[in-house]
């Protein structure tokens, strides 16, 4: 695939960790359809990069190794959201291929720095392989690929929970964690609310991003939309947006077709 089809001045996988912790603006989405199409599009639109979304679509470890392979070959940053903070979901994600993971439900410090070993190599951690995708196949030495899993495996802690946002100062304090992502609807969700409105729900997204700036980490969050991100980035300072998802875009866009045919009766 042709990586400069999509948009311009969009960089590749080896600087994308330190973008994110950088908290340059950065726009992707989540993708909830395992079908590798679906994400060679969504690369030609310029994205900073995609989320497979494992935790609530029917992804697969078939459908993820496709996908990865894509990604790889063109250069371009594919997160997984796993379904939970399980090394075989965290370790078969990276060895696929993904630059980084986002995992969700992080309660906790001790939660953190399980999560933050899972995703690198050491003791009780990633395990080693040099066979798979992300190693090359076999191609390239130890050294290297431990070198480079420092520099380029992302991870994003998902603040959801009312407890982790009580924690959020000590889980972004962890050594490992490169992002905290704020998940509006879970933590609305757990502080009893129907909506996303609400005032314990700003003072969240307040508390978390103070944290992670504080910290030197990314600072991400799911957005509908371009004017929910802009608010935010003014705001708190949140610069990592997952904004909608593939099937989002396609309501939008079929939604707003539909309403200009019907204008014409």
């Amino acid at each position: 695939m042709d990586g400069a089809a999509g948009g311009i001045g969009r960089m590749g996988i080896p600087d994308f960790r330190t973008r994110v912790r950088a908290g340059t603006p950065l726009a992707g989405t989540f993708m909830k359809t395992p079908v590798v199409d679906v994400l060679e599009v969504l690369i030609l639109s310029g994205l900073d990069f995609v989320c497979l979304d494992a935790e609530h679509a029917p992804f697969d470890r078939s459908s993820m190794n496709v996908c990865a392979a894509l990604a790889r070959a063109a250069d371009f940053p594919l997160l997984v959201r796993v379904a939970s903070a399980e090394a075989a979901q965290i370790g078969a994600a990276l060895d696929l291929g993904a630059v980084g993971v986002v995992v969700p439900h992080v309660t906790s410090a001790e939660g953190a720095v399980r999560v933050a070993r899972l995703a690198r190599f050491g003791p009780g951690g990633r395990g080693y392989a040099g066979s798979t995708r992300w190693a090359g196949f076999a191609t390239r030495p130890m050294p290297e690929l431990l070198a480079r899993s420092r520099d380029e495996t992302v991870v994003f802690a998902q603040i959801e929970d009312p407890e982790a946002v009580d924690a959020v100062e000590e889980i972004a304090a962890t050594a490992g964690i490169d992002a905290l992502f704020l998940g509006p609807a879970d933590l609305s969700v757990g502080y009893g609310k129907e909506t996303q409105d609400s005032p314990e729900l700003q003072a969240a997204q307040a508390r978390v991003a103070a944290a992670a700036q504080a910290a030197g980490l990314g600072c991400a969050t799911f957005v509908p939309d371009v004017a929910a991100a802009t608010a935010l980035s003014e705001r708190h300072g949140f610069g990592c947006f997952f904004i909608a998802s593939e099937h989002g875009w396609m309501l939008q866009g079929a939604r707003s077709a539909v309403a200009g045919i019907r204008a014409l009766v």
